[in-house]
């Protein structure tokens, strides 16, 4: 382990995808990546070439191989269209950025082509005679998320691509557009695509509502939640949306009104940068020194657009991190998926997190979903003079010292090490539960307790029904696990974060209320978990908690004793669970084919009885470290740890550390193991 106040050696990093050709690494302006900005800009033009076997005719839809999406084949075409086409608009607009003269030859012919093709395709799309064209804007529907990248890709590239349209193509264009006015949206992120649809349209002559643009701005205020933290709509509903959706069109809107010798409104804008300069200051401690973004929410397969609200903020003059910092960070995440599988050696993103994986996309998910992936590139938009891109790159936090954040709206508490650069984020607030929701919904990316960037929850359908990892659970006879649905948060402060659960077992009347807390001490987690059952426990009702679930292209190695068990990558990634208090027996289980990060996983957990005589209180070690462990490293951890439950506490001790007491919740919570 490097001393404490060592710099860490450069990140190891691994060959990209055959078939992506980057420029030499340059370790002098970029020590912890090597990338620069030529490595965004050939990583753009590798997926934009990528798509042309698959265009249309006209060049207005893309129709990428795969599964269609409930939307149809039809409206998937316009998603290639549109997505891409932000990606190409970051690109056209950033290589003109900054710009004095011409542009070298070789980069004016790549620039033009595009240029052209995403003309055309404007062209054929809008035209309703062609049998390119796309389908309308109607309410609710697909082509509302699509025309706001359209809008946006558009705006960035006026005078490039727009102001030389023709004005047949320009009236087709707007008049498509314009479906959006009078419609109504679904009522979250979407309503910022009204939005920035309608704020271009008022901006090159088109139909608008003012009081369209201003109702989803001030929908917004109803979701946010302070220190930055936005809801995607009503309920607890906290993820990567957050940055891509929430911050990300409000200050491109600001973009757009104020174009032209227009105007946004001056107090809106400034309230959205300080909260995105306040968001970013959280943000920066969700990504690990290998660059991975934790593993957490919907819509994942958009991969690194989680950088878009980085760039964001050094776009919009909204930034607390140096340039260094940001660029550190975006392509540090860009890297990390270039060298996994995104995109693949046909140049393509396919549905999944490294290579394609269904289970992180969504039913209304076709095969260019992937591509919202293109506001990862918002960055382009930069000249290449501007300090983003020339100032040297700067470490992460993680890469400097153990982390630890408390994130207050949703409920989180983020801690990671240097040692061996995994962030880990306890969640004990966030759920996706919409009010008068259907609590038979399962939704593993928001309901565990436990999220990383180098874990990620079972998700496999064979597997889900288990609710095995990162999960304290109640099991009815038959085996069948109590979901965590609606997650009912207790507290989170610096040390600690706590919530509870109503446990529901089949053909069991009875209320079940779970109480956790967790302690983050490093890499290690202390679960305290307490069961209350007013109306008794049914005969043969036990209790599991579960580790994390770590997967390779191998099977993980499965260790344990009485009260311990691991699971153990190639690599070294190890997770454990101990129980330290109330837990009888132990064991791993493992899943094929039911995990993003591969296709063998293994799940460590620990089990006991809840009946009458039995504890009401249980307290689990749970641990995920790149050290590779094994039984006597597993003995030596447990030694660190000591526990004491007494009738009105359980009192955790650790090496080195302050004691931590947490209370109990419940007066029947207490019972000697």
């Amino acid at each position: 382990m490097p001393a404490a106040n060592s710099p860490l050696p450069p990140q190891e990093w691994q060959p990209p995808a055959p078939g992506l050709v980057l420029p030499p690494p340059d370790h002098v302006l970029s020590p912890r990546t090597g990338w620069t900005r030529a490595h965004w800009e050939a990583v753009a033009d590798r997926l934009l070439d990528a798509l042309v076997p698959y265009a249309s005719p006209g060049f207005a839809q893309y129709r990428l191989p795969g599964r269609a999406s409930w939307s149809g084949a039809h409206s998937d075409g316009l998603e290639g269209f549109a997505r891409t086409f932000l990606l190409a608009s970051f690109r056209i607009a950033g290589a003109h950025a900054g710009a004095t003269g011409p542009l070298p030859p070789a980069v004016t012919e790549r620039i033009d082509s595009l240029t052209q093709r995403y003309a055309r395709g404007l062209t054929t799309g809008t035209d309703p005679d062609s049998p390119d064209a796309w389908p309308p804007i109607t309410e609710r529907s697909q082509p509302m998320v699509e025309a706001a990248s359209i809008a946006i890709g558009l705006h960035e590239t006026r005078p490039w691509l727009w102001d030389r349209l023709p004005d047949r193509t320009r009236q087709q264009v707007a008049d498509w557009l314009a479906g959006f006015v009078g419609k109504h949206p679904v009522d979250n992120n979407w309503r910022l695509f009204q939005v920035v649809t309608e704020q271009f349209l008022a901006s090159v002559g088109g139909t608008y509502r003012q009081s369209e643009i201003d109702a989803g701005l001030d929908r917004i205020e109803d979701w946010y939640d302070g220190d930055g933290w936005y809801r995607d709509g009503d309920g607890r509903n906290f993820d990567y949306y957050v940055g891509w959706a929430m911050h990300f069109y409000p200050l491109l809107w600001a973009r757009i009104a104020g174009a032209g010798g227009g105007s946004a409104d001056g107090g809106r804008v400034a309230a959205y940068r300080a909260r995105l300069s306040r968001f970013l200051d959280d943000y920066v401690h969700f990504f690990g020194a290998d660059g991975a973004p934790v593993h957490q929410g919907r819509s994942l397969t958009y991969r690194f657009a989680a950088v878009a609200p980085v760039w964001m903020g050094a776009l919009a003059g909204a930034s607390p991190l140096p340039p260094g910092l940001t660029r550190r960070l975006a392509s540090g995440a860009l890297r990390h998926f270039a060298e996994r599988g995104a995109p693949d050696g046909a140049g393509l993103l396919r549905p999944g997190w490294y290579g394609p994986y269904a289970p992180v996309t969504q039913s209304y998910s076709g095969p260019a979903s992937p591509y919202w992936a293109s506001k990862g590139f918002l960055g382009l938009l930069l000249p290449p003079g501007d300090p983003v891109w020339t100032a040297a790159e700067l470490p992460l936090p993680i890469e400097e010292s153990d982390t630890r954040r408390v994130i207050t709206a949703p409920g989180w508490l983020l801690h990671g090490t240097r040692a061996d650069g995994i962030v880990r984020l306890l969640n004990h607030g966030t759920d996706h539960y919409a009010p008068h929701t259907d609590w038979s919904r399962d939704e593993p990316h928001y309901t565990k307790l436990t999220y990383t960037s180098r874990s990620a929850p079972l998700t496999g359908v064979h597997v889900r029904d288990r609710h095995l990892d990162a999960h304290v659970a109640l099991l009815a006879p038959d085996g069948t696990a109590s979901r965590r649905t609606v997650v009912r948060p207790l507290a989170v402060r610096d040390d600690r974060a706590s919530s509870w659960y109503e446990a529901r077992l089949p053909g069991d009347e009875r209320t079940y209320h779970v109480t956790t807390t967790s302690l983050p001490y490093g890499a290690c987690e202390v679960r305290v978990s307490e069961v209350d059952a007013p109306d008794g426990v049914a005969e043969g009702v036990t209790v599991r908690d579960g580790g994390h679930a770590v997967a390779g292209s191998r099977a993980p190695e499965v260790l344990g004793g009485a009260d311990w068990a691991l699971s153990r990558r190639d690599d070294g990634l190890t997770t454990v669970v101990v129980g330290l208090h109330g837990w009888r027996s132990a064991g791993v289980e493992r899943a094929e084919d039911a995990h993003a990060f591969g296709p063998h996983a293994a799940v460590p957990y620990v089990t006991a009885p809840v009946g009458a005589g039995a504890a009401r209180v249980w307290v689990t070690l749970v641990v995920l470290t790149g050290e590779a462990l094994d039984a006597a490293g597993v003995a030596r951890l447990r030694t660190g740890f000591r526990v004491a439950v007494t009738k009105d506490a359980v009192h955790v001790t650790v090496d080195g550390e302050p004691d931590r007491v947490v209370p109990h919740r419940i007066s029947s919570s207490y019972g000697e193991a």
